[in-house]
């Protein structure tokens, strides 16, 4: 018998009714085999946050200046941030990678400098990176993993912040993954009706320099931010280090979708916190096979998600590690 089967054994011998807890019982099994165990553990769990500026932002895909993106750094540093009262209320904490901010941040306990760039270049006029900072943001992200994996976090929150990020992401789900591009495209962070439409035909400009479709690296050097393309690289490093990914909104899973696309295998690692009401969150969903365990609503990003979903890591973890078998009870 496989390990799954051993896992979906031991459910079915806890003290409930066969299938009861649901869900929780498909996630239990799926934490015991990314572990290789039956008695899986939520260790340390830690919300990262990638943050970095996107220079598409001067050609007026964003109703807020790249100034919010520090700004709101700061912010996530102080403690006052929504993904720090959610992460709070799950007993975890928040750490910040600047991936690449275009602005001097003070140094913090909750801090990692790790800015390849200051902020991306225009990808409605030309390539946002080089390839060699696509590859460079790979490996941070990587980095990141591997240093939290070798303190005992066994699952990460990801979540990002950079202030015109979700029209990068409907390019690399667009370019990458071959979805159609325009129900991708979304209002972000509160577009009004002409600034949506100012933004569909900027990310249409964009989409108009390249293929229709991209390797993933390419993808990522033409269209990505440094804090998507360093979520795809720890998603894929998570994955190897067998540490749960949670998965937030429509920019991670924009990145679960590029590291699915290098190495398909990933998934395994792979929770998805919530459906965001981003409109091009369902299409991504679709196209990994995935369902997310929440549907609140939400389009906030930064982690926020992802933080709420940490608590039923730990509950189903418990399920298969604490919980009385059927036959200590009758």
């Amino acid at each position: 018998m496989s390990l799954q089967d051993d896992l979906r054994r031991a459910l079915d011998e806890k003290a409930k009714p066969l299938g009861s807890l649901g869900r929780i019982e498909a996630l239990a099994v799926q934490l015991g085999t990314l572990q290789n165990t039956l008695r899986p553990r939520v260790e340390d769990p830690v919300v990262l946050v990638f943050a970095g500026d996107h220079g598409a932002v001067a050609s007026g895909v964003s109703a807020y200046p790249s100034a919010v993106t520090a700004a709101m750094v700061r912010t996530y540093l102080a403690g006052r941030a929504a993904v720090n009262l959610f992460a709070r209320q799950a007993g975890v904490r928040v750490v910040v990678v600047d991936a690449g901010v275009a602005a001097e941040l003070p140094a913090h306990s909750g801090l990692v400098a790790a800015k390849v760039g200051w902020g991306t270049r225009d990808w409605a006029q030309g390539p946002a990176m080089t390839r060699a900072d696509a590859e460079a943001c790979l490996r941070v992200g990587a980095a990141v993993v591997d240093r939290l994996a070798d303190g005992g976090c066994t699952a990460l929150a990801l979540g990002e912040m950079g202030i015109g990020n979700t029209a990068s992401a409907a390019l690399l789900a667009h370019k990458a993954g071959g979805l159609p591009l325009d129900p991708l495209i979304g209002r972000g962070a509160g577009l009004d009706d002409a600034g949506l439409g100012r933004k569909r035909a900027v990310v249409t400009q964009g989409a108009s320099r390249m293929p229709a479709r991209l390797a993933p690296l390419d993808a990522l050097a033409e269209y990505g931010g440094f804090e998507i393309a360093m979520l795809v690289g720890a998603v894929l490093r998570a994955a190897e280090r067998r540490v749960c990914v949670v998965v937030d909104g429509v920019i991670v899973t924009a990145a679960a979708l590029l590291a699915h696309a290098m190495q398909p295998d990933c998934l395994h690692a792979c929770v998805f916190a919530h459906r965001s009401a981003e409109p091009g969150h369902d299409a991504m969903l679709a196209h990994l096979g995935a369902v997310p365990l929440l549907d609140l609503g939400m389009r906030l990003g930064e982690g926020s998600g992802a933080a709420l979903a940490l608590p039923l890591l730990r509950a189903a973890a418990a399920v298969l590690s604490d919980m009385a078998e059927l036959r200590d009870v009758s």
